[in-house]
């Protein structure tokens, strides 16, 4: 199976109209050919998590029949980018026309409230059924901490270049990743949880056939395998990011987030029991 479980494609009329929009605004996006910075990809941050929120909503089953599927995987990244994409574009008019002195002010603030308002609904529903449990999702933001704060030093000492001209995108990217390899290493070794990623399964399974599974699991190995390829992929774009930082930037601001947006994902599943 190459495929994740739970691959789910809407139907045609549903899927056609969302890929006609979402053409749409990358095309007028690349028009308008904005600045891409390090204070355009932490804004970008917020909308990262939108789809993994949304996605938790649909595994409760939270949205009507006929279009809960746009909000199954992969679709729901979808329409969580055509999303984005609208706030940018918001965003970079209402600066070009002298209301918001940055585009990041707007397109960061509609982020912080989109995911805000999905996560919150989430959390009190979980609170209102008596499933909110919030220890494990703080530990695991406690370590992804350490660890990325760990794992930049290093970068720093040993590679100073990559992190100097990688930046706040750089360590984004590391936290996001980080992020997920820890949630998924504690909701396979801790809380028992199923891999629907057949690569990720195929690391775990790795892990659980060394002889260090009996004693630390085998959830370690992906962690490191999620902090160190991050880091390897700074490096091979170091010049890249001198050469073209707008568009360089952009592709780390996708990589931060497959890495962010799973993340995100299983802290909210762990939080709501």
């Amino acid at each position: 199976m190459v495929l994740p479980e739970g691959f789910v494609l809407p139907p045609w009329y549903l899927l056609g109209p969302t890929l006609v929009v979402l053409g749409g605004v990358v095309a007028f996006l690349w028009s308008l050919d904005p600045p891409v910075t390090d204070r355009t990809v932490l804004a970008f941050t917020p909308w990262m998590m939108l789809g993994a929120t949304l996605h938790v909503l649909y595994r409760f089953e939270a949205y009507p029949a006929s279009v809960e599927t746009l909000f199954a995987t992969p679709s729901v990244y979808l329409v969580a980018a055509i999303a984005t994409g609208i706030a940018w574009i918001l965003g970079i008019v209402l600066h070009a026309a002298g209301i918001q002195p940055t585009i990041e002010r707007v397109f960061g603030g509609l982020g912080v409230v989109c995911v805000g308002a999905v996560t919150g609904s989430v959390l009190l529903a979980s609170v209102q059924q008596g499933t909110f449990e919030p220890f494990w999702p703080v530990i695991a933001l406690v370590i992804t901490v350490v660890v990325t704060a760990l794992a930049w030093l290093a970068l720093g000492l040993w590679f100073t270049d990559v992190a100097t001209v990688t930046g706040l995108t750089g360590a984004i990217v590391v936290f996001g990743h980080t992020l997920d390899g820890v949630t998924t290493a504690i909701g396979y070794d801790v809380l028992g949880a199923a891999e629907e990623v057949p690569l990720s399964r195929l690391v775990l399974e790795t892990g659980e056939a060394l002889p260090t599974y009996e004693y630390v699991g085998a959830g370690w190995l992906f962690v490191l395998v999620k902090v160190v390829l991050p880091l390897v992929v700074l490096g091979l774009f170091r010049e890249f990011v001198e050469e073209a930082p707008r568009q360089a930037r952009l592709l780390l601001a996708f990589i931060a987030a497959v890495g962010l947006g799973p993340g995100i994902h299983n802290t909210l599943l762990f939080m709501v029991g």
